[in-house]
């Protein structure tokens, strides 16, 4: 849970809802202790619409590039004041989205991904290769500035429990690439052995698709960092993921004046 001098971020896959689930989604968001809220697979969508303005209309930082027509994104809400991030991922870019936030220690950077899934196809694979290749040039390093990069990654680490016979090298090297340029995974910090899922399939078979990796300046400040499995395991499940929650010893600057989303729409009150 959030507390003074920490900033908090979470990731929370929304599964592109409709109207209704969104408005569910959005109760539920709006009572998350965290400052930052990165939200993948976004779309051009009405229910993502409807989150974007609740939102923004209650005081919130919303960076929401709109992926094009069947595509998908990444939405970051901020409590917190935000100016553009550095990621330069120029292949579907809405994947990527950063954002830079004030802490008294320092600007700290977050950057929100949601990494597309494949199947067995060639067009597919190639698609999910090339943007993984992408990130690989695109993002900063881990070294020197604070910085956590989380989100849907769609790729396990290389020793996964269960292990998995669809997922080719490529994938896990991308995994690998995060300690190679600086990151740590946030999670395997604090809990080394645990076994956890953010997602699982029809056959009950789990899979750590949700990631936080933190640079070299944070992995000492990394004080909780949880999955949130309620969102997807309520009877009127909001999404099939489990969220990820990352608690960071930084005490956050410039928080902006905000209300409650799930007020946003209501009309003023009359003067007379």
């Amino acid at each position: 849970m959030s507390s003074l001098g920490t900033l908090d971020v979470l990731t929370f896959n929304l599964n592109n809802p409709g109207r209704e689930r969104a408005e569910r989604q959005l109760a539920h968001l709006a009572v998350r202790p965290e400052q930052v809220l990165v939200l993948t697979e976004t779309a051009d969508s009405t229910g993502c619409a409807l989150l974007e303005r609740r939102f923004r209309d209650a005081g919130y930082s919303v960076t929401f590039p709109r992926p094009g027509r069947g595509e998908r994104g990444v939405m970051v809400v901020s409590r917190l004041a935000t100016r553009p991030g550095p990621a330069t991922v120029g292949y579907l870019p809405h994947r990527a989205v950063a954002v830079t936030v004030d802490t008294v220690e320092g600007p700290l950077d977050v950057i929100g991904l949601y990494v597309p899934s494949r199947d067995a196809t060639e067009a597919k694979t190639e698609r999910k290769r090339r943007f993984l290749e992408e990130c690989r040039h695109g993002l900063p390093s881990g070294e020197g500035a604070a910085r956590v990069v989380l989100g849907d990654f769609n790729v396990l680490e290389p020793d996964h429990s269960p292990r998995y016979r669809f997922f080719q090298q490529f994938e896990y090297d991308f995994y690998g690439w995060f300690a190679e340029a600086g990151y740590q995974d946030a999670f395997r910090l604090l809990h080394r052995g645990a076994l956890e899922h953010s997602w699982v399939g029809r056959t009950g078979d789990g899979y750590r698709y949700d990631h936080a990796h933190v640079s070299t300046a944070l992995a000492g400040r990394v004080c909780g960092c949880s999955y949130v499995h309620e969102p997807r395991t309520m009877s009127e499940r909001l999404t099939d993921h489990s969220a990820l929650s990352v608690q960071l010893a930084v005490t956050p600057a410039g928080l902006l004046s905000t209300i409650d989303p799930m007020r946003a729409d209501e009309p003023a009150p009359a003067l007379f």
